[in-house]
């Protein structure tokens, strides 16, 4: 788990032009940040500055575990869950293999434990089951990926948030294409990240509802 994730100065620019310079903020274990701004303001680009997927053309980021920066972008990733606009889903994958290999991809852990009064520990085919039951795709466990719809699509994304098990979420319109149920189901993941101590950054023209801070772009 880290401690906080640590923004100072940063400037993004794309192509000939300066998105934002001389931006600084500070996200710690159970906060939420939304990105607020217009299209085309640079909530999207900040979001992969800050998963190491664009360089910053100045200032830093960086990420605290026990006391230790870590700054370089590919240490900081082992860190970052992501759910962004492409939903990376192959075609002719169900919905399960497809999760299962998501699972695979990121070396997903065990939950549960043996010790008294703890839930005993889930195989990997048990808790990809019930992460789709979370998220509402139980019934479309079997079926293939190419007949999902946006919002069903969105959600086997928020599965894959979920199965990552990773402290920071980096959340790109987390609400897109989704109905009121599923808008619901989001800020109820979110609320629960945070509250064990998850962070969370997203980039949303809707509240997150959580009482949380806001960076204006």
């Amino acid at each position: 788990m880290i401690a906080s994730l640590t923004a100072e100065k940063l400037a993004c620019t794309r192509g000939t032009r300066r998105l934002f310079e001389g931006l600084s903020f500070r996200v710690t274990a159970g906060q939420a940040l939304a990105l607020e701004g217009a299209n085309g303001a640079g909530k999207t680009s900040l979001l992969r500055l800050v998963a190491g997927f664009l360089p910053q053309a100045a200032g830093r980021v960086f990420v605290t575990e026990n006391g230790n920066e870590i700054v370089e972008p590919e240490e900081r990733g082992r860190f970052i869950g992501w759910l962004g606009h492409h939903d990376a889903l192959k075609a002719s994958f169900t919905v399960s293999e497809q999760l299962a290999f998501f699972s695979k991809l990121y070396s997903a852990p065990p939950v549960g434990g043996s010790a008294a009064g703890t839930s005993p520990v889930k195989t990997g085919e048990e808790r990809r089951a019930a992460l789709l039951e979370q998220v509402g795709l139980a019934r479309q466990a079997e079926l293939p990926c190419r007949y999902l719809s946006a919002g069903q699509r969105r959600r086997l994304g928020l599965a894959r948030l979920l199965l990552t098990a990773r402290p920071l979420w980096l959340l790109d319109e987390p609400f897109a294409a989704l109905d009121v149920d599923g808008k619901g189901l989001v800020a109820r993941l979110i609320a629960l990240h945070c509250g064990q101590g998850g962070m969370v950054i997203a980039a949303t023209h809707e509240p997150l509802g959580l009482g949380n801070e806001s960076l204006k772009l």
